[in-house]
């Protein structure tokens, strides 16, 4: 096996000292939620985005004034985004079906599918307004018919963001609050005097957000851990070094520490696109952002064969992956670790970031291993059923209930059992005693 590391990334150690600061800050801000509510909510506020409105929560009529900001042409872009999330929502839905069956006679076994009854979405807005982020929750939320949906963004340079809002209203949001970070996450889902506390929350944000959403989970169901963007292009010489380049200092631009790795066997192809990069780097107007996450989290891997670059893939299990290679349907076949695939160099995870119907919210830091992305089924809850409609399949049942009760020591398990068994079978099965196997025969 021949693994080379053309350019690693260099802050391994300090990427976990700053997770654990983040970790403190989090659960101490989140304690002071729960005992202050709205007071400490607004001082938060105040503090990270200097925002003190009368009241956090948007009005009809404020909604209404913002949507009014946008542009016709946004306006036109904004639908025809959430046409796409949505159709491919509603083609998602269908897979759900509900079932039933009856696995003896007289035994009915079957599921329900029932929706989360209120979501929160967040929607990141402080360094960019992450309109598309709407789109990905509140539309899919919408189309599983979640009957209370609401959603909150930071302010974005000083007010609500007009775009943002205009989505979320759009997208389907009930109500619509102008609260960041760690205060919005944690005011929906802990809840404040004004905030009545919801039962899911999902949206990506920052490390802030995702590890206060870690901290929640139980409280509150999660969709997933949604943290810095990660981004991975697999790819060999028949692609050139201006796509590779782009596509990973496209999303580098995200945040200061936003990993980005190439993964190739030609290494000709690697040093052109670090001359590349390097190039790009001197003209593109995020580049104070995109050059420090490229510095201190891009990677390029050499790897001999196209076996070693899925291996590689799969043991990395970045969030956004691209493959663009000779074999595409390939690794589409064979990787198993990862949130989403962008599959031949005519797609990109921009299309996927902003318009073209695949859920953008997807798992970072290896959650890949373990889990897909947002989507309508997340919003789904599967819930159970059973029914028995005659005497004899409740005395069958009955009898075997008793008898396995006991072999694992529970009495009172047993004697749910056996009531059922003494009357609608006529069994003459004493209190607390297992139902013999000569009665079954």
């Amino acid at each position: 096996m021949a693994i080379e590391y053309i350019k690693k990334s260099t802050n391994e150690k300090q990427r976990h000292d700053d997770n654990e600061k983040v970790k403190e800050i989090v659960e101490n801000t989140l304690k002071e939620i729960e005992l202050r509510g709205d007071e400490y909510i607004r001082e938060l506020s105040e503090k990270f985005d200097n925002y003190s409105p009368t009241h956090f929560k948007l009005s009809e009529e404020e909604i209404n004034e913002l949507i009014n900001e946008v542009s016709e042409e946004d306006i036109d872009d904004i639908k025809f985004a959430q046409e796409q999330v949505r159709s491919f929502a509603v083609a998602q839905l269908k897979t759900l079906n509900e079932m039933e069956i009856e696995t003896q006679p007289g035994v009915i076994l079957g599921h329900k599918n029932i929706p989360v009854q209120a979501v929160g979405c967040y929607v990141p807005a402080g360094k960019f307004p992450m309109v598309a982020s709407a789109h990905m929750s509140v539309v899919t939320a919408s189309v599983a018919g979640v009957p209370r949906i609401i959603a909150t963004t930071p302010p974005f340079q000083g007010k609500p963001n007009p775009a943002v809002v205009t989505a979320m209203k759009m997208g389907g949001a009930h109500e619509i609050y102008v609260l960041g970070g760690m205060q919005g996450v944690g005011a929906m889902a802990i809840g404040t005097e004004t905030i009545k506390a919801v039962d899911m929350l999902v949206g990506p944000g920052n490390a802030y957000v995702a590890e206060a959403k870690r901290q929640l989970f139980g409280r509150v169901g999660i969709d997933l851990f949604a943290g810095p963007t990660e981004t991975m292009v697999i790819c060999d010489d028949t692609v050139d070094a201006e796509i590779c380049a782009t596509d990973l200092l496209g999303q580098a631009e995200h945040g200061y520490n936003s990993p980005a790795i190439m993964i190739t066997n030609s290494k000709k192809l690697a040093q052109e696109t670090l001359k590349e990069i390097d190039r790009l780097l001197e003209i593109l107007p995020t580049k104070d952002t995109a050059s420090v996450s490229w510095s201190e989290y891009g990677e390029v891997i050499y790897c001999e064969t196209y076996e070693e670059m899925l291996l590689k893939a799969n043991e990395i299990a970045s969030e956004h992956v691209q493959v663009m290679t000779n074999r595409d349907d390939w690794f589409l076949e064979n990787m198993t670790s990862y949130g989403a695939l962008f599959l031949g160099a005519r797609t990109n995870v921009a299309n996927g970031d902003k318009v073209i119907g695949t859920n953008h919210t997807l798992p970072t830091k290896k959650a890949g291993r373990y889990t897909g992305g947002l989507w309508v089924g997340k919003f789904i809850k599967t819930h159970t059923y059973q029914k028995i409609t005659t005497d004899e399949a409740a005395t069958k049942i009955a009898e075997y209930g008793s008898r396995l009760s006991h072999l694992e020591g529970f009495i009172g398990h047993a004697e749910q059992c056996n009531v059922r068994a003494r009357r609608y079978g006529g069994i003459n099965v004493g209190y607390g005693k297992p139902v013999s196997k000569i009665k079954n025969n």
